[in-house]
């Protein structure tokens, strides 16, 4: 049986839309080997997804896989009759590959396992004190990474070579959850590390499979209400059980963004009113800030300021923990990346080294960074640099 018979489309476009072209047959077998391969996948994934998905009868699942697999079982015969004669390319390219996909998810896997092994001790960070031993200079700080629990690797790399870290501390952690849609509602978890004098707190960005991770320019704004309402939350908790020192360490909470009562905050343009704080960001800053935007096309973002509302009765605990969180927005908000370099250790064998050090440095080197990806502006863009000996 001829292969192009499986695929008459690129037959008939390949030898009568351009006649006199002797590698056409040969074109045609290799994207008919790949098609078929295709289906032939497909209707046995299918067939698993009638029994454990739709949770149907397993002799509807096996009349369906004998039905369509028999027919796509022998137009796929007849494709790897045609190998030798031009129909391994294909294969050879599935090869390539899947070889590039491994070394990407092998590495990816062992840094994140690295990053798992190396987190830092909440132990380490009480024996630091309020302070975390180093200087608390004005602002929020945006660390981002991949684990939802615990303190990276990467926190105690940058204080030990530079002691110097923001008032407000956010480990912000962005996942893809295993279902198509993830509401705007139920978008952001917010949990707090450590003490409350601390001011350190998580937030776990969840999107669907088929979201898309555009730049939200009020993404800064609603971190800001989903911690304050968080704050809320856990004071009044706190308020039932009777003890406000007592901190839920661990503990995440699904906050509503697009719900700002229950916050104590009252957000404004930052052109309405004077009576709001002052950014605490210098002259020059600002100037540098704006010439920015006017060399990234002029858009300009929109503007807002919090204040804490007045006439709510608020416990003085709160509007202190408040008053610290608005005045740190109003320094500035800095993201903090790592730049992170895998290499294998040295008692590793050549296939790791090789995969490690070529391949997936390689890759990586080739691929777009975390904070294009992230969409993090590059005037607030602080990368640290380290080695993940794996």
């Amino acid at each position: 049986m001829r292969l192009y018979l499986a695929c008459p489309f690129f037959h008939d476009f390949f030898m009568l839309g351009m006649p006199g072209l002797t590698f056409a047959p040969i074109l045609c077998m290799i994207l008919g080997l790949a098609c078929i391969t295709v289906m032939f996948v497909t209707t046995w994934l299918m067939a698993l997804v009638i029994i454990f998905v739709w949770k149907k009868n397993i002799l509807l699942a096996l009349s369906f896989l004998v039905f369509f697999g028999s027919i796509e079982g022998a137009y796929l015969s007849a494709s790897f009759i045609k190998v030798p004669q031009g129909g391994w390319t294909p294969i050879a390219l599935a090869f390539v590959f899947m070889f590039i996909m491994y070394v990407w998810h092998y590495g990816t896997r062992r840094k994140y396992l690295f990053d798992l092994q190396n987190k830092v001790s909440m132990k380490w960070i009480l024996t630091l004190g309020p302070s975390l031993g180093i200087v608390r200079v004005p602002g929020i700080g945006l660390i981002y990474t991949e684990l939802v629990t615990g303190v990276p690797a990467i926190f105690s790399h940058f204080v030990t070579n530079l002691p110097a870290f923001h008032q407000i501390l956010v480990f912000v952690c962005v996942k893809s959850v295993p279902v198509p849609y993830v509401p705007v509602d139920e978008r952001y978890l917010i949990g707090r590390i450590g003490p409350r004098q601390y001011r350190m707190y998580r937030c776990i960005v969840r999107y669907g499979y088929k979201d898309v991770q555009k730049d939200d320019e009020n993404f800064e704004n609603h971190l800001v209400m989903s911690i304050a309402k968080f704050i809320q939350m856990e004071a009044e908790e706190a308020a039932s059980s009777g003890s406000y020192e007592s901190s839920n360490e661990g503990r995440m909470a699904v906050i509503h963004t697009t719900d700002a009562t229950g916050t104590g905050l009252i957000m404004r343009d930052s052109n309405e009113g004077t009576s709001l704080t002052r950014s605490s960001k210098s002259e020059t800053l600002q100037s540098l800030q704006s010439i920015y935007e006017q060399e990234s096309g002029g858009l300009s973002r929109r503007r807002v300021r919090f204040q804490v509302a007045e006439e709510e009765q608020i416990n003085p605990q709160v509007r202190d923990e408040l008053s610290d969180l608005l005045e740190a927005k109003e320094a500035g908000v800095a993201y903090i990346i790592g730049h992170s370099y895998v290499k294998a250790r040295k008692n590793s064998n050549f296939l790791k080294s090789f995969a490690i050090d070529y391949a997936y440095s390689f890759l990586r080197k080739n691929c777009r960074g975390p904070s294009v990806t992230l969409h993090i502006p590059h005037i607030s863009l602080i990368e640290v640099g380290m080695i993940y000996y794996v």
